[in-house]
């Protein structure tokens, strides 16, 4: 039996064409490391590292038009397993992990890892248990599966309007965190930073949908992993001799962990429940950095850590790319892929935190008076960091800005300043991949899903496209709207759109493999059910009704969703043979994708 169709084939130059982009990506970076050296403008610096990156990954995008369905919605399915994986490892978390989970690491320390976890966890159970089938099924859009895996219109409109909350407040999190980082670049408000990446986005991708995201994110993905590699490899290389620092700083934080109980640093036992995590602006440093639930119960953080891995798992933004994949194999490698290259960088993340308490440590340990050098100095005119008390201070004395620990690493190590912005730009980089894979997901969805909806049969390919391309315009227009009005800590909505999504979708999907009873009855019951649970939980955590914080929500969302579809499929007809059979062709990972021959046949019947 063949385990896998293969539907094109794979540009055996891509590997030379991305070796071409790093070579130019580093070259600009070198570039401007050399004009600081003689002297130029700091303003040319940071426009050259601003938008040289963005010029390329628009070139990328506009070089990938495409006037073929095939095309613009599944990059002709010919994405390489790596490509794959690569951008699932960056959009998984985006921007917002990248930065956020930084300073969340350096403020609390093990308790972050209930995140990290869960985002590997999450790979793996999509691996196992949904992207082969999704893959072999072939659909576009979550809701496009949903719908022709029951016969359901109505289940696939009443999916695309619940996905399309949660999608539209990943990318309003990541706009907001690409545009803290683009304020780093250039002196304008976060309002008008907000507008330039909605352009970045919709410029980037309207030529070619799937395809220009395909490229350009690959692109973006490996300016992002530079950018976050480089700075701290020197820093290790700086503090333990080893340009490895995912696997050098075990001594550092065991010498931390002496200084921390030195200092007094409390050991905290919160309530079970406790979801204390940092938020926007200054935070104290509350507890040691190794010490388990001191900020997050022991409760509250397996509720994360499985949240995560259902939101994660579902997720409408991560599952529609493996349809772009060659074949069943290939979807599977690209989690194997995804898995390792998201690890990579959470090791990378802490690596960060880290280096960055052990600097903090050198100073409250030095023996004599106290003596703040010069990068403090630079960090506290900026708003980064403050001391209080007016006697000697102590670790529990440095307020320390969450958001800012990833780049205030190579200011603290006295890196020259391009490599600052070369971090600030690989920020840049993973919020426009994020925002623009969820923003190109949410448009087909907006476009395939509700605009027809109501047909099985696709619209003509050029109404079709122009279609598409204002949907995508409209989606990112619409969530750099919600970034601007209601500007809610990035962390809180990414949290949130993971539950919803975890709620909503992860047990239908679920249950549509492997359960064959399940009927459209049931999945939109689950639905709903599992989306306004959470909203509800959301609401009351975050006004104090509840005692937990809103991002706990799903786990009073995902279990109502689970029992709604169970019960209600139970108590309505079972569904008819067709179906039956559909499921069990899914399960067949060779032979012909699924969704491509019921469009082919619904197009002989209208003919």
């Amino acid at each position: 039996m063949s385990f896998s169709h293969r539907t094109g084939y794979v540009n055996p130059r891509l590997g030379t064409y991305f070796g071409i982009f790093m070579s130019a990506f580093v070259a600009l970076a070198l570039i401007t490391l050399i004009l600081e050296g003689l002297g130029v403008g700091d303003s040319a610096l940071r426009l050259t590292m601003f938008l040289g990156p963005i010029v390329l990954y628009a070139a990328i995008g506009l070089a990938a038009y495409t006037s073929e369905p095939i095309d613009y919605f599944a990059a002709g399915r010919r994405v390489p397993a790596f490509y794959t994986g690569l951008v699932l490892a960056q959009t998984a978390l985006g921007a917002t992990g990248l930065v956020t989970l930084t300073g969340v690491f350096f403020l609390i320390g093990f308790d972050a890892l209930c995140l990290v976890i869960g985002g590997l966890a999450g790979f793996v159970v999509m691996a196992v248990l949904l992207a082969p089938f999704f893959r072999k099924f072939g659909a576009f859009t979550v809701p496009s599966y949903l719908g022709k895996r029951f016969d359901s219109r109505a289940l696939r409109l009443v999916a695309g309007a619940v996905l399309a909350v949660p999608m539209l407040l990943v990318i309003a999190a990541e706009l907001r965190i690409g545009a803290h980082a683009a304020t780093w670049f250039i002196p304008i408000s976060q309002s008008m930073a907000v507008m330039l990446l909605v352009a970045v986005v919709v410029v980037t991708l309207t030529a070619g949908g799937m395809r220009s995201l395909a490229w350009s994110s690959a692109a973006q993905s490996i300016a992002a992993l530079i950018a976050l590699l480089v700075p701290v490899a020197i820093v290790g290389v700086i503090v333990t001799n080893l340009p490895l620092p995912q696997i050098s700083a075990g001594p550092v934080l065991r010498a931390i962990g002496r200084a921390e109980a030195a200092q007094g640093l409390p050991i905290i036992l919160p309530p079970a429940l406790a979801f204390d995590i940092p938020g926007e602006g200054l935070s104290l440093i509350a507890k040691r950095y190794s010490d388990a639930f001191g900020s997050v119960g022991p409760l509250a953080f397996v509720i994360a850590t499985l949240s995560m891995v259902a939101g994660l798992a579902s997720a409408p933004w991560l599952l529609p790319r493996v349809a772009g994949t060659p074949g069943v194999y290939e979807a599977r490698k690209s989690l194997g892929w995804a898995t390792l290259l998201f690890g990579i960088a959470m090791l990378t993340v802490a690596s960060v935190a880290v280096f960055m308490r052990d600097y903090l440590t050198d100073i409250v340990t030095a023996a004599g008076p106290v003596r703040f050098p010069a990068w403090f100095e630079t960090l506290q005119t900026h708003g980064i960091i403050s001391v209080s008390g007016d006697g000697r201070p102590t670790l529990a004395s440095f307020s320390v800005s969450r958001d800012d620990v990833l780049l205030s690493l190579p200011i603290v190590a006295e890196m020259p300043a391009a490599l600052v912005y070369l971090a600030a730009g690989g920020i840049v980089a993973a919020a426009l991949a994020t925002a623009g894979a969820v923003a190109l997901a949410l448009g087909n969805i907006l476009a395939e899903d509700i605009m027809y909806g109501l047909s099985w049969l696709p619209a003509k390919p050029v109404p079709r496209l122009i279609v598409s391309r204002i949907a995508l315009g409209t989606a990112a227009a619409f969530a750099g709207l919600i970034a601007l009005l209601a500007p809610t800590d990035p962390l809180d909505l990414m949290l949130w759109a993971i539950a919803l999504t975890g709620a909503a979708a992860f047990p239908v999907m679920l249950l549509s493999i492997w359960w064959k009873r399940l009927n459209a009855f049931g999945a939109v019951a689950g639905l709903l059910t599992g989306f306004c649970v959470t909203v509800l939980a959301i609401i009351a955590g975050e006004a104090g009704l509840t005692g937990t914080d809103g991002a706990l929500a799903a786990a009073i969302g995902l279990p109502a969703g689970a029992v709604a579809t169970i019960a209600v499929a139970l108590a309505t007809p079972a569904p008819p043979r067709n179906l039956l059979e559909l499921v069990r062709d899914i399960r067949v990972p060779g032979g012909e994708i699924l969704y491509d021959r019921e469009m082919r046949h619904l197009r002989r019947k209208k003919v």
